[in-house]
């Protein structure tokens, strides 16, 4: 993270004044269109721009709302944003924050999607994405590094790790179950050995002072943030109604199997269980995609994650690619109609993917609000943070496979895309260079090679 800019003699201990609803929309607006990074360099942008460069929050109350967000399942970053629109500006700033910071990703998957699913066949597409696939393999090994190297602390949480990464890659086990089988090992670790259940950090987010903030570090609560039981009530419901109102119309209309209902409740069991980030769901969501409902293809979910990767916002919005390369080819709407079914599946998993977030804040913030002090990690979630490092490795390998091998193990060994790996490898880790420029420069290098060599 980059150093706070120098400010004027005083200037670190006049308060802000305030900032109104529409001020705040402005800067979630942009807020989502730069969110790129993955969650560490979004949650670093926000910290940039709303503790040391606006202070619209202290740093003790935005590591407070951090580290609950961190325990929920989800998006943390885009649960952050919520959580501190919600905290300004009551309800609807929370709304507005967290769809802000979705909605650019959404129009941008669909206009790529489309693009990808057309024009797939054309050389130039092809060429590109021949050299972005293995930069995504070497970024998800570099995403088994990062999230080991913080999470795998004592011998303990390394048995988790290599377990669940058993269970997955030869026993085929479900995701849910090893998230449940982690949680319940977490639980009855917490109790017999603590030490080794211990919490880390959160994205590497320190504890300092850049100067009074709106939100300061002794400002009460706001009204609307205390908690009561009968808002309290009145959240669950309405959110209830959001999901099972369109859930039910799905169900009337098309029935319980047809590919948008399913995908509806797919992706809403999916956001239940993105403990770890969207690296930890993928899997689950490659199981069910991919090998459940072939939706997409082994190698269209790579070419997914390349496009989330090159997109603003959370990468978990490779639902909304998911979505619209499944009611593409599968016509929904009939040939005539391939964009619009794509679009409505994109917009829909996109819907059903992220209502729980804003559930949880909501519901969630006043109770987290009636107390300043530090959220720690429960036992069960370190532990569960441990499983998914082992289910990551799993996805690398699964990535690794088909880009090293695409025709199979029985085929030829594709050596330029083991360069192009290993390239993008050493970029990451040697020189620790930027995401997006990793993937420009491999997707340049691809069309090179697959112009002039293949």
């Amino acid at each position: 993270m980059n150093p706070p800019a120098e400010l004027p003699s005083g200037a670190a201990e006049a308060q802000p004044g305030t900032v109104s609803f529409r001020q705040a929309l402005v800067f979630w607006l942009k807020l989502g269109f730069i969110s790129f990074g993955g969650p560490a360099g979004q949650i670093s942008i926000m910290h940039q721009e709303l503790v040391e460069r606006r202070r619209w929050i202290s740093e003790r109350r935005f590591l407070h709302a951090l580290n609950y967000c961190m325990v929920l399942p989800g998006p943390e970053a885009q649960q952050l944003a919520t959580y501190i629109g919600w905290l300004m500006h009551r309800t609807w700033g929370g709304i507005v924050a967290g769809a802000l910071f979705v909605l650019p990703s959404l129009f941008l998957l669909i206009a790529l999607s489309w693009i990808y699913i057309a024009f797939g066949d054309v050389t130039l597409v092809t060429g590109l994405f021949y050299g972005i696939k293995p930069a995504v393999t070497a970024i998800v090994v570099q995403a088994t590094h990062r999230i080991g190297s913080r999470a795998l602390r004592n011998n303990v949480l390394w048995a988790i790790a290599v377990t669940s990464f058993v269970a997955i890659f030869l026993l085929n086990v479900p995701f849910p179950a090893i998230v449940a089988g982690a949680a319940l090992a977490g639980y009855i670790g917490g109790r017999v050995a603590p030490d080794k259940f211990k919490a880390g950090g959160a994205h590497g987010v320190g504890g300092m002072s850049f100067g009074a903030a709106l939100i300061d570090d002794d400002t009460s609560t706001p009204e609307h943030a205390c908690f009561r039981w009968n808002r309290l009530a009145k959240v669950a419901v309405v959110g209830g109604l959001l999901w099972a109102v369109p859930m039910g119309l799905l169900t009337a209309i098309y029935g319980w199997s047809h590919t948008l209902t399913q995908m509806g409740w797919f992706f809403t069991k999916a956001a239940l269980l993105t403990f770890g980030g969207a690296y930890a769901v993928l899997p689950y969501v490659y199981q069910g995609a991919v090998g459940h409902f072939g939706w997409v293809s082994p190698a269209q979910m790579i070419d997914g994650l390349a496009l989330g990767e090159t997109t603003p916002g959370p990468l978990i919005m490779i639902v909304a690619f998911v979505g619209f390369v499944g009611a593409y080819g599968k016509a929904l709407f009939g040939p005539e109609s391939l964009f619009l079914a794509g679009a409505v599946a994109a917009t829909l998993v996109t819907w059903f993917t992220f209502l729980p977030s804003f559930l949880f804040i909501l519901v969630g913030g006043p109770l987290v609000e009636s107390t300043h002090g530090d959220l720690k990690f429960t036992a069960p979630l370190t532990a569960i943070t441990a499983a998914v490092v082992g289910v990551i490795l799993n996805l690398a390998l699964f990535f690794g496979y088909h880009v090293l091998w695409p025709d199979g193990f029985t085929g030829t060994f594709d050596w330029i895309s083991a360069l192009i790996t290993l390239t993008a490898a050493v970029a990451l880790f040697r020189f620790r260079r930027n995401v997006i420029h990793v993937i420009a420069a491999c997707a340049v290098l691809g069309l090179i090679l697959k112009t002039l060599i293949l």
